[in-house]
């Protein structure tokens, strides 16, 4: 099992590296980050495809290409306090503390929270911190963020996250309706937002009071 899982991360990484993933740390980040590990037992095998995957509470851990897309687009250089909304499985939380110099990461299902923890501290992972909250609010304590990295789809850029971050930071999140988004690169420049789109892409709702109320 282990030499199958091995062969095929190497694949997984040719592929990404096939489909625009450029950036060498990104990369090192993805192979050092065992993405078994944060799947169910019963997706074991899965792993390493590239496809997003199911996880408890019904959400979903994101594709590795999405991961990547994504995680490329921060464009992080290590000194950076970075916003996760939508901690998950824990996944993304574990590649972006290999880039970043602090994670602050909100999630709303507190079971979810406690297994990411435990996850991301197996790996031996410390510069995490993980809130259990309304993430479309963002995380104001914290506050001002370098990043902002949004794992789950909200009808519009949700204020509250856009005032969180620093002058000219970044923010990544899915926009539009429940079954079809625009992943968008949101600056915070001085005059005000400055927006363009990665491309169509499809996640699961963000819930809350500057998010989706019901989906």
């Amino acid at each position: 099992m282990e030499h199958d899982l091995e062969k095929k991360r190497l694949q997984l990484l040719e592929s990404l590296r096939a489909a625009g993933i450029r950036d060498n740390r990104v990369l090192s980040a993805l192979a050092a980050v065992p993405r078994e590990l944060f799947v169910d037992e019963t997706q074991l095998t899965l792993a390493y495809d590239d496809r997003a995957l199911p996880i408890d509470m019904g959400q979903t851990i994101s594709q590795p290409l999405m991961v990547a897309t994504m995680t490329q687009a921060l464009q992080l250089r290590g000194e950076e306090r970075v916003l996760e909304i939508g901690t998950g499985s824990g996944y993304q939380t574990a590649i972006l503390a290999r880039l970043a110099k602090h994670i602050y990461s909100v999630e709303r299902i507190q079971q979810l929270a406690c297994v990411a923890y435990n996850r991301v501290t197996k790996l031996g992972v410390e510069n995490v911190t993980i809130y259990v909250g309304d993430g479309s609010l963002g995380w104001p304590e914290q506050a001002p963020y370098d990043r902002i990295i949004v794992t789950a789809a909200a009808p519009e850029v949700p204020a509250h996250l856009f005032n969180q971050l620093v002058s000219w930071g970044m923010m990544l999140i899915p926009v539009g309706k429940l079954d079809r988004q625009e992943l968008l690169v949101v600056h915070r420049a001085p005059w005000g937002p400055e927006v363009r789109s990665l491309g169509g892409c499809l996640f699961v709702p963000l819930l809350g009071e500057a998010g989706w109320r019901d989906a």
